[in-house]
C-alpha cells in the first residue's frame, strides 16, 4: 500500500486529520506533525486562517481590489508613485529597484519555493510518483501550456512587440484557483483536487522554465555559477538530515542575491530551492524540513508576499475608454482569448487525447464535467501571468492593457468554472439522497 501524502492539508491548517505514517510503519498523530504552540493565541489562529485556500484566495482578491479602486480615485497619481518608490541600497549593487520590482523578484521567490515544495512533494509522495498517475495532469498541463501559446500568437500576430507576450496565457495561478474550487464546489472528490494541484504545479513549473530561459536579462556567469553553487549546498544539506534554519535561511538568500545578479529571475532560485527541501521523514516521527518550511512560510505567502505583489501589480484604470482599449489591442485580446479559450481547449482535450490514446486513466472517482470545470478553472492565470506580462513589457500603456486582460480573463475563467462546479454539486448531492 502506498505511503500517505504528508503534504499538509491546506484546508484544516494541519497535517491530515488521520495523521500520518512514520518510517516504521505506525501512526503518527497530528500534534505529533505540527508541534505549533503560538506565544500568542490570536497570533497563532491568524497563521492557521493563513493556511486554508480559501483564506488566502481572498485576501489576494481583496488586495487586487483595493489596488483597482485606488487606482481609479482622484489619488491614483500616489498609487503609481509608490509602485516606482525606489529602495536600492548601494551596498547591494542591485541597481534600481523599485517597490514593484522588489515585490516579483523578491516576495514571489517566496511564493514560487512553496510552489517547488509542492512539486517535490508530488514527485515524492503524489500523483506524480507514479508515471501512470502522473500522465493526464501531466499531458494536460504541457498541452494547456502550448495551445495557449499559439493562440496568443495568432490572434496578437502583427501587432508591435506580440512575439514577447506569448507566454503570458500559458501559466495557472495556484493559490487561486485552489481557492475556487474549494469555494464552488463543496463536494469536490479528493482525486480532482490532486489533479489540479498537480496540474497548476507542473504548470507554474514550465512557467518558471520559461522565465529562465525567454525572460532573463544578459546573463552575468560568474554570479550564475556562484548561485548555482550555493543552490547545490543547500541540497547537499538537505540529503544529509541538516535540520537547522540558521543555516539554511542564509543560504537561500544568498542564492537568491547571486541568482538576481545573474541577470536571471530570481524567483528560479525559489523554486530550485523549494525542490530540493527535504521531505524525508527522520526515525524519531519529528516534521521534516519540507513540512517545517511549509507550515511557517506559507502565512507569510497567503498573507503577505502574495497580496503585496497582487496589490502592486493590479492598479489598472477601468474608464470605458480603458476598456474599450483592451479590447482593440491584439495583444490583450490574445492574453483573453489564450486564457479563456486556449487554456480549456488545452487542459481538457489533453487530457481527453490522454485517456483516447491509452497514456492515462481517468478515476473512478473523476467525471468529465468536472475535468472540464477545472480546465475552465485553469485558465485563472492572475500571479504567475502578471509576472510574465511585467517581464515581457516595460511600456506603461501596454502593460497596463495586458495587467486589464489578465483580470478580465482571470474572472471569465473563475465564472465559467463556478456555473459548472455548482452543477456538479447539485448533481453529486441528488446521487447520494
Amino acid at each position: 500500500m502506498p505511503r500517505p501524502s504528508t503534504r499538509p492539508d491546506r484546508t484544516t491548517g494541519s497535517a491530515r486529520s488521520n495523521g500520518t505514517e512514520g518510517t516504521d510503519g505506525s501512526r503518527r498523530p497530528v500534534a505529533a506533525v505540527w508541534p505549533f504552540r503560538p506565544t500568542v493565541r490570536y497570533g497563532g489562529q491568524v497563521a492557521k486562517a493563513l493556511r486554508l485556500e480559501t483564506v488566502g484566495g481572498v485576501i489576494m482578491l481583496l488586495a487586487a481590489v483595493a489596488a483597482l479602486v485606488w487606482a481609479n480615485t482622484p489619488w491614483s497619481d500616489a498609487y503609481y508613485d509608490l509602485q516606482k518608490f525606489e529602495i536600492s541600497p548601494h551596498w547591494l549593487n542591485i541597481g534600481h529597484m523599485d517597490v514593484a520590482h522588489w515585490a516579483s523578484g523578491g516576495l514571489l521567490a517566496v511564493f514560487f519555493y512553496l510552489a517547488g515544495l509542492e512539486l517535490r512533494e508530488e514527485l515524492t509522495h503524489g500523483e506524480l510518483r507514479n508515471p501512470r498517475d502522473a500522465a493526464l495532469p501531466v499531458l494536460a498541463a504541457t498541452a494547456g501550456v502550448v495551445l495557449p501559446a499559439v493562440l496568443f500568437l495568432i490572434v496578437s500576430a502583427g501587432a508591435d512587440g506580440a512575439s514577447r507576450g506569448w507566454a503570458i496565457p500559458t501559466a495557472t495561478d495556484i493559490a487561486f484557483a485552489l481557492a475556487v474550487l474549494a469555494v464552488t464546489f463543496s463536494a469536490c472528490p479528493a482525486p480532482l483536487r490532486a489533479f489540479l494541484l498537480t496540474l497548476a504545479v507542473v504548470d507554474d513549473l514550465i512557467a518558471i522554465t520559461i522565465i529562465a530561459l525567454f525572460y532573463s536579462d544578459a546573463l552575468d556567469w560568474g554570479w550564475l555559477a556562484l548561485g548555482v553553487a550555493l543552490i547545490a549546498v543547500f541540497g547537499t544539506l538537505q540529503a544529509r538530515g541538516v535540520r537547522s534554519p540558521w543555516l539554511y535561511a542564509p543560504l537561500a538568500l544568498l542564492a537568491w542575491y547571486c541568482v538576481l545578479r545573474s541577470g536571471v529571475h530570481a524567483t528560479v532560485a525559489g523554486v530550485a530551492l523549494g525542490m530540493l527541501t527535504s521531505p524525508r521523514e527522520s526515525p524519531d516521527g519529528r516534521p521534516t524540513n519540507a513540512e517545517r518550511a511549509d507550515h511557517f512560510l506559507r502565512p507569510f505567502s497567503a498573507g503577505f508576499a502574495v497580496p503585496v505583489f497582487a496589490f502592486l501589480s493590479a492598479g489598472v484604470t477601468l474608464s470605458v475608454s480603458a476598456l474599450g482599449d483592451v479590447f482593440t489591442d491584439r495583444i490583450a485580446l490574445g492574453v483573453i482569448v489564450g486564457l479563456v479559450v486556449g487554456k480549456f481547449i488545452g487542459v481538457f482535450g489533453g487530457a481527453w487525447l490522454a485517456v483516447r490514446f491509452g497514456l492515462a486513466t481517468l478515476g473512478a472517482e473523476l467525471h468529465w464535467r468536472e475535468i472540464a470545470g477545472v480546465a475552465m478553472l485553469a485558465g485563472v492565470g492572475f500571479t504567475v501571468s502578471l509576472l510574465i506580462g511585467g517581464l515581457a513589457y516595460t511600456d506603461p500603456s501596454q502593460l497596463e492593457r495586458v495587467t486589464t486582460a489578465v483580470l478580465i480573463a482571470s474572472v471569465l475563467a473563475s465564472a465559467a468554472a463556478t456555473v459548472v462546479f455548482r452543477r456538479r454539486t447539485r448533481a453529486r448531492a441528488q446521487l447520494s439522497d
